[in-house]
């Protein structure tokens, strides 16, 4: 079932579509910062463009302006939210399944898409990856954020059933897309993919499944796997001169609590 935005999963956790950000007050058409609230947070984009992407070397917070901010729909502090606006297709790979390609160029920096879906609680998520068998594509990503204090912030997106065009891009261990948790109305994230470098029309699009930020070396947490666990692993076929050989890997979600 094709849905643009992600929904609330079928264990009622977590509702993503819940309004609990306060909006700013600017009562023009565009926010400016440093009078904007939501700005103050985070001066994020330059057009439809992620501000400072190729610079940083981890993904900061980006708040949008939300439903209750009395700023017009133009204002440049609302890219995500106003969803896909590229043009994708979705085709059938040789070795990958489907993946998705570009008809247009596509310039450093600008939001693609989203990766929609079921939003999960860790007990569902947790549920549903246990129950795959090895030859079930598993579609379920866990986003993880580190804050300053040594917390975590976790979720769990599973387009298995429900979902946008986001599910069918593939990994590669060099991508041209990186994701960024992103908040409109509530503190339940967006993860929103832009691009990495110029992207050339015809070209497949990617990221990096791990989650390393801008494709920067060493800098993903996944940890070296057993030898036994590499029987749960599925090869990867990027293609790429640095390729792992295998997907990354995650066992957190398949051991018991």
């Amino acid at each position: 079932q094709y849905s643009p935005d992600s929904v609330a999963g079928a264990d009622g956790e977590i509702d993503p579509t819940e309004i609990t950000l306060r909006g700013c007050s600017c009562r023009s058409s565009s926010c400016v910062a440093p009078r904007c609230s939501c700005l103050c947070r985070g001066d994020n984009y330059s057009g439809p463009c992620l501000r400072g992407a190729e610079q940083e070397p981890f993904a900061r917070p980006v708040f949008e302006c939300s439903a209750l901010c009395p700023c017009s729909e133009a204002c440049p502090n609302r890219v995500v939210q106003r969803g896909l606006q590229l043009r994708l297709q979705v085709f059938r790979t040789p070795r990958k399944g489907w993946g998705v390609r570009t008809l247009e160029f596509i310039p450093q920096g600008r939001f693609v898409c989203e990766y929609a879906g079921e939003v999960l609680g860790l007990a569902e998520a947790r549920r549903r990856i246990q129950a795959q068998s090895p030859e079930d594509s598993n579609y379920i990503i866990a986003v993880r954020e580190h804050l300053h204090d040594g917390r975590v912030l976790q979720t769990f997106v599973d387009p298995t059933h429900i979902g946008n065009v986001g599910r069918f891009l593939n990994h590669s261990c060099e991508p041209n897309l990186f994701m960024v948790p992103v908040r409109v109305d509530s503190m339940v994230p967006r993860l929103a993919l832009f691009a990495a470098t110029d992207i050339s029309a015809g070209e497949e699009l990617s990221y990096d499944y791990s989650g390393r930020f801008h494709n920067s070396p060493g800098s993903s947490g996944e940890h070296k796997p057993l030898e036994e666990e590499n029987t749960l692993r599925k090869p990867c076929y990027c293609g790429s001169p640095t390729c792992a050989s295998f997907l990354p890997w995650d066992g957190s979600l398949f051991s018991t609590p």
